[in-house]
């Protein structure tokens, strides 16, 4: 772990900096989220993939890359979380300031 850490900072930083990056905008597009059926499904999946990258089960490079890939997986979520906290902070902080009100037409 810490040779892919050495190795790929620069990736790694940019998988955080990509998911703040996204956790800001996600803010503002108020999308279509996925089902329940799905996220459970994708919960399962990271979690699979999680015990095989523990338990190594994937030898060589298939395992490095798997490594890796669940590294910056979870910086991204991290950016994500990150870039929406702050992105929240900031706008409310303005927006109790300025007056503004929200969605539902009560000021913030």
């Amino acid at each position: 772990m810490v040779y892919l850490a050495t190795f790929f900072w620069g990736w790694l930083v940019g998988s955080l900096l990509l998911g703040f990056a996204m956790g800001w905008i996600a803010v503002v597009h108020r999308g279509q989220g996925v089902s329940q059926r799905i996220a459970r499904l994708l919960a399962v999946l990271v979690a699979a993939l999680i015990g095989a990258a523990l338990g190594r089960i994937v030898p060589g490079r298939p395992g490095y890359w798997l490594d890796l890939g669940l590294i910056m997986f979870a910086l991204y979520l991290v950016g994500c979380s990150a870039g929406s906290w702050l992105r929240d902070r900031v706008l409310s902080g303005h927006a109790k300031g300025a007056g503004i009100s929200d969605d539902r037409g009560q000021l913030t």
